[in-house]
């Protein structure tokens, strides 16, 4: 069992001070009320400091120093750092909230989820589509459903112009590690388990996936972060017995999605659950993981 008190904020440490703990770690957890910012530790100790003092917390010269002031992490780093990073700090019995894809390949998401069954702290992935009521709904409704398949979409300009989100892993590895997990999960989510993937394109460029589904539903996905659009365009549609059944995640998903986000991590953190109640843990990272490495071997031959 956990020895976080739940009558107080859990204290949740920050590793990394790029565009996204400035965007959205940062202020979502020193938000709480149920969370409080413990503390920042980047690779660049000026950049810590910065971010730190924005919201009136420490910054840290090492991660020990972190874990010693926490009861959990929070991730904002590139994936295969993020591996690494989130094995050590689960290791040091810390509970882990962590981005996606969880690491840089499948062999570095296994070790993760192995460290965090074996310390059994708990772990949450920043899926940020499905902690959106209207998702959420979305997904109810779809599992009620008969459906024959589907088609999903993640088309923006993330990686042209001065986009924040324009960072070298991306850059390198492309919209499926980028963009691929939010589709693929909901996809899987509502049609049900993802079996095989079928990828095709340009690994950098615009990427076409085909899905398959446990009971026999199909789906495919399409996913590219150089088209300069304004709004970005990003949802699933369900098609079959039922009729037909769409989600805009771009207008469904906003700040409440966060703080539900941050209200169930500390919530998982307290029970010292390893897969928390919304099925969203570290398991549910390495399944997605798993499809993104088949996908990636493919676009790669």
């Amino acid at each position: 069992m956990s020895d976080v008190d739940a009558s107080t904020p859990v204290r949740v440490g920050l590793v990394g001070a790029g565009p996204w703990a400035k965007m959205v770690h940062a202020p979502v957890l020193a938000a709480g009320p149920e969370t409080q910012l413990a503390g920042v530790w980047a690779r660049r100790i000026d950049a810590a400091e910065r971010l730190a003092t924005r919201y009136a917390a420490p910054s840290f010269a090492s991660r020990e120093e972190l874990y010693a002031n926490c009861d959990a992490v929070a991730f904002a780093v590139p994936p295969d750092v993020q591996a690494d990073l989130a094995t050590e700090a689960a290791r040091a019995g810390k509970s882990v909230l962590l981005e996606k894809p969880i690491a840089g390949d499948l062999a570095g998401a296994k070790m993760l989820a192995d460290a965090i069954d074996a310390a059994g702290v708990a772990s949450m992935v920043v899926l940020s589509w499905r902690y959106s009521d209207v998702v959420r709904a979305f997904v109810e409704q779809a599992r009620a459903g008969s459906w024959l398949g589907g088609r999903g979409v993640f088309v923006s300009g993330a990686f042209v112009g001065d986009s924040p989100f324009k960072t070298p892993w991306r850059l390198e590895r492309g919209p499926l590690l980028d963009l691929g997990p939010h589709v693929l999960d909901l996809l899987d989510a509502a049609l049900g388990p993802i079996t095989s993937i079928a990828a095709r394109g340009d690994v950098h460029g615009m990427v076409g996936v085909l899905c398959e589904h446990e009971g026999g539903a199909v789906s495919d996905a399409v996913l590219s972060a150089n088209v300069p659009l304004s709004p970005h365009r990003a949802g699933v549609e369900l098609f079959g017995g039922t009729g037909e059944l769409s989600i805009d995640c771009v207008t469904a998903v906003g700040p409440e999605a966060f703080a539900t986000m941050r209200t169930e991590f500390a919530e998982a953190v307290q029970a010292s659950r390893s897969e928390p109640a919304n099925g969203l843990g570290v398991r549910r990272g390495l399944h997605l993981q798993r499809l993104l490495a088949d996908a990636e071997a493919q676009l790669l031959r």
